[in-house]
């Protein structure tokens, strides 16, 4: 299976980590009869020669030898290596894009794909199991392939090989139903067939997630009560073993992954897949997640937990039956269900308050969940208080104010007291005198003074004046962190306003430095004083050196002093035209309200606000900020509003910000329009 192998020139050969000459010792390594070395050769396969999805030459020549591998019956974990080479040739649908080296291994695959046609029928029931998908992407024959899937349905009784056989279906039809292919259409009759009785429940629940993705005109009208039913049917079988194995292991990162899927990660895969499918059907999606949060088996809700996240960081609608079903899983005693309810409660904010009861009951319960603690780090809010108080509950406040009064007080505390609004005024001369004893010069200045100052900012808190100029002046130079310090520093004086004209002299002091916006800023809200801080602000708009978003600061700060900041007009209206999409609708934005203009700014603004997601809420901001004059902007908020999906959901990639920050946009909106509930 390695003939030829050390005729390749590896060492000229390339892969993520630079010279291929390892190589060889991998693939041998895959080959080996003890377990953590297999592992190993794979994580460094997927760390290296495939990392991240790359196809690299060194990638390109281990083609060959992985198919040879894959054929050997002596060769322990091959379903790994059928695994891998299914990832090297690229994504499910649309030939993976036009990179040559890509393009080169799916030909060498496909050349060989008589190779997965013999591993379908494989003696090891995980290489049956990996081998559909790979014969479905390079088996270059329909109707073999699809004789193959039909008859391998017919003889297979491992429930998991038959999940992936109904798995390989879907993928054929898919790849082959847009060109009409009569085969597509009989594997979509198959499928049909498997969602249906006799089969167990386990396949129905696969095949009917995989009509929802190629027929969804096929799928039963009662579509979820028949799921939930499934799903109780499979969960009642399944011989329940407690969690997945998580002991010790080989530290690898395929080790990792392993240890970390869920409890029932096949049950995680069915409903995923059926979820990804339905896609804008929220209700029906709302009516699973409830499904699958009332049942009797403690993995299907924790499952329905990780659903949750999934559907609410993309859509708005019909939160708050599933929230208080998931704040309902926080009395289980099932650990891995319990951390998980606590972990989306926490990403939940606002949203969470349905599940306040719960988490309120929890705190007070438990007095040891309120704070965390960690082996190599301090200490933090532990998660059930920190969503409490990020739901906005005033229940949070006593509590809170209980661990200020402890020994122990998390330095991430001063983070949730925001979001409590004026509920947590009671707290404010405990976090004062914290913000008094804060070190001056410690490693962990930055820590503990940034959460206290932006409760104390948030509040409003004025008498907290000497404290924050004990900072801003006693902080020696390098220390870590330092001018994030000083910005909310800065940041509370502004807060502060014209309480805070005993830091003038400091705030004019920072004009040159690397916190010039913010001071500007703070400046303003002080003494109202626009020549002071309009030539600061105009510098920073073109200035090179300023940094990322610095421009779009400045421009902020220059639309709120309005008419005061004419003469930054013209560096402004350049602005407009150029530079990123934040800076482009900053400077716009500020430009109307320093003029009241629109002829220049509302294409700039309009084009911004859908080209670039993210520059809505500082539109949004505007408008509302505008009164009456932000009229000619009022339908793209009205569409906002009337949308059932995140205004970020298709930036991609994981944010734990991103339902709250959708919620502010929604909240900005309503204000702007002067509906209620808008602050």
């Amino acid at each position: 299976m390695f003939r030829g192998i050390d005729e390749v020139d590896w060492a000229s050969l390339r892969h993520a980590d630079g010279s291929a000459e390892d190589v060889p010792r991998l693939l041998r390594g895959l080959a080996s009869a003890d377990p953590a070395e297999r592992e190993t050769a794979l994580d460094r396969m997927y760390g290296a020669v495939h990392h991240q999805g790359d196809v690299y030459d060194s990638t390109l020549a281990c083609v060959p030898f992985l198919l040879a591998l894959a054929v050997r019956e002596e060769v322990r974990d091959r379903a790994g290596v059928v695994e891998l080479l299914v990832s090297i040739g690229g994504p499910d649908v649309g030939g993976g894009g036009s990179d040559d080296l890509a393009a080169r291994a799916r030909a060498v695959l496909r050349g060989g794909a008589d190779v997965f046609a013999r591993l379908a029928g494989d003696a090891d029931a995980e290489v049956r199991r990996a081998a559909p998908a790979a014969l479905v992407r390079f088996l270059d024959r329909p109707a073999r392939v699809l004789a193959l899937l039909r008859e391998r349905i017919t003889v297979e009784r491992d429930d998991r090989v038959l999940l992936a056989l109904a798995e390989g279906l879907g993928l054929f039809a898919r790849r082959h139903l847009p060109a009409g292919d009569a085969h597509a259409a009989e594997a979509v009759y198959l499928l049909a067939a498997l969602s249906g009785p006799p089969y167990e429940p386990g396949l129905r629940l696969a095949a009917l997630g995989q009509l929802a993705q190629c027929a969804p005109e096929l799928l039963p009208a009662d579509l979820v009560p028949t799921v939930v039913r499934l799903l109780r049917d499979r969960s009642g079988r399944r011989v329940r073993g407690g969690l997945a194995h998580d002991g010790p292991g080989v530290d690898t990162l395929a080790g990792r992954l392993r240890r970390l899927r869920p409890s029932d990660e096949e049950g995680s895969r069915l409903l995923r897949t059926l979820h990804t499918a339905l896609g804008g059907r929220v209700a029906d999606r709302i009516g699973l997640l409830c499904g699958q949060l009332t049942s009797p088996d403690p993995l299907d809700r924790c499952n329905a937990v990780w659903m949750s996240a999934g559907l609410f960081r993309e859509w708005r609608t019909g939160v708050a039956e599933p929230v208080a079903l998931i704040g309902a899983q926080l009395g289980a005693e099932e650990g891995r269900l319990h951390d998980a309810a606590v972990a989306f409660l926490v990403e939940l904010f606002e949203l969470a308050l349905p599940a306040a009861d719960h988490l309120h009951a929890l705190v007070i319960r438990r007095p040891e969940l309120r704070i965390r603690h960690w082996e190599r780090r301090a200490p933090t809010l532990g998660g059930p208080l920190k969503a409490l108080a990020g739901a906005g509950d005033p229940r949070a406040t006593p509590v809170l104010a209980e661990v200020l009064a402890g020994p122990v007080v998390p330095h991430d505390l001063g983070l949730v007291t925001p979001h409590l609004g004026r509920a947590a005024t009671p707290l404010t001369p405990a976090l004062r005198r914290r913000l008094a004893r804060v070190p001056l010069d410690s490693p962990d200045t930055h820590e503990r003074a940034v959460p206290l100052l932006s409760a104390l900012t948030a509040l409003g808190d004025a008498e907290s004046l000497p404290s924050v100029l004990r900072l801003l002046r006693g902080m020696p130079d390098g220390l870590r962190l330092r001018d994030a310090v000083t910005g909310a520093a800065v940041r509370a004086l502004g807060a502060f306003g014209g309480a805070a004209r005993e830091a003038i002299p400091d705030l004019r002091g920072l004009l040159e430095t690397d916190c010039a916006v913010a001071a500007a800023d703070a400046l303003w809200s002080v003494t109202g004083e626009a020549e002071a801080v309009v030539p600061v602000l105009l510098r920073k708009l073109t200035d090179p050196g300023s940094g990322r978003y610095r421009p779009a600061a400045a421009a902020d700060v220059l639309g709120r002093l309005g008419p005061a900041a004419r003469a930054a007009l013209p560096g402004l209206r350049r602005m407009t035209g150029s530079g990123e999409a934040s800076e482009r609708a900053a400077a716009a934005c500020a430009v109307w309200r320093i003029t009241g203009e629109q002829e220049q700014v509302l294409p700039v603004l309009r084009a911004a606000w859908v080209e670039h997601p993210r520059t809505r809420t500082t539109i949004a901001g505007c408008v509302a900020a505008l009164g009456p004059r932000g009229a000619p902007l009022h339908d793209l908020l009205r569409a906002e509003l009337r949308s059932p999906r995140r205004h970020r959901a298709d930036s991609g990639g994981y944010d734990s910000h991103g339902i709250h920050e959708d919620e502010g946009l929604l909240r900005v909106c309503r204000e702007a329009l002067g509906l209620e509930g808008g602050g």
